[in-house]
C-alpha cells in the first residue's frame, strides 16, 4: 500500500487546534485525544501526523521560539536608547507569549532538565542571545550619571523576572484572583506599560 501523503492543511489545522488545548490545559495536562477533538480528527490521523504530544509540542515550541528570541536579540542588539529598550524589550516579549504562554515555564522545565541539550536544540547553528551590550550600556549609563547606580545584572533580572513570572504562575493568579482568561490577558495587555514605567522610574535620576 502506497505511504499516504502528509497534507499541509491538515497538519497546519493539528498544530493550532494543538496550541488551543496548550493554552488551556497546559503541557501535562493535555491529552492526544483532547487534540485530536479539537482538530475534528481522530486519534490515528494525530499520530500519523506527529507520533506523541511530546513532539507536537517540540514542533509548536520551536516554531514560537522562532519569533521570540530572534526579536529578543534584535532589541539588545539595537542602538535604542537605554529607556527605548527596556520599552521595547517588555512589548516584544509579552506580545509572543501571550499568544504562547506555555513557553517560559516549559523554557524552565526544559532547561532544568538538561541546559546543554536544550540550547543546542533551541539554537543549533542560530545566533545565541548576547545582553553584553545592552548590559555594558547600563554600565555605561551609571557612569555617566544618567541614571541612578545598579548592577546591570540585576537591572536585566528585574526585567526579566517580572515579564517571565506572571506567565508562570497564570493558575495561582487566575485561581486566587478569580480572573478568567479574557482578565488576565487584559493584565498582560497593561503590564507592557506598567514593566517599563516601573523599571526606568526605579532608576530615572
Amino acid at each position: 500500500m502506497a505511504k499516504r501523503l502528509k497534507d499541509h492543511t491538515t497538519e497546519e489545522a493539528i498544530l493550532q487546534a494543538a496550541r488551543n488545548v496548550f493554552i488551556k490545559k497546559g503541557m501535562y495536562g493535555a491529552r492526544m485525544q483532547d487534540i485530536a477533538d479539537e482538530a475534528g480528527i481522530n486519534k490515528a490521523l494525530l499520530h500519523y501526523y506527529f507520533e506523541s504530544k511530546e513532539k507536537l509540542f517540540g514542533k509548536i515550541f520551536e516554531e514560537a521560539a522562532a519569533h521570540l528570541f530572534p526579536k529578543v536579540n534584535e532589541v539588545l542588539n539595537s542602538d535604542d536608547d537605554l529607556y527605548t529598550k527596556i520599552e521595547r524589550f517588555c512589548d516584544e516579549y509579552i506580545t509572543v507569549v501571550i499568544e504562547n504562554p506555555y513557553l517560559p515555564l516549559f523554557v524552565m522545565n526544559e532547561v532544568n532538565q538538561d541546559p546543554v541539550y536544550f540550547m543546542k536544540k533551541v539554537w543549533g547553528d542560530k545566533q545565541k542571545p548576547n545582553p553584553s551590550k545592552f548590559l555594558k550600556q547600563i554600565e555605561e549609563e551609571v557612569q555617566k550619571g544618567k541614571i541612578k547606580p545598579i548592577s546591570p545584572l540585576q537591572l536585566m533580572m528585574n526585567l526579566l523576572s517580572m515579564t517571565i513570572f506572571p506567565f508562570v504562575a497564570k493558575p495561582i493568579f487566575q485561581m486566587n484572583l478569580g480572573l478568567d482568561e479574557f482578565q488576565f490577558r487584559h493584565a498582560m495587555e497593561q503590564r507592557k506599560k506598567e514593566i517599563p514605567r516601573f523599571i526606568i522610574d526605579s532608576i530615572r535620576k
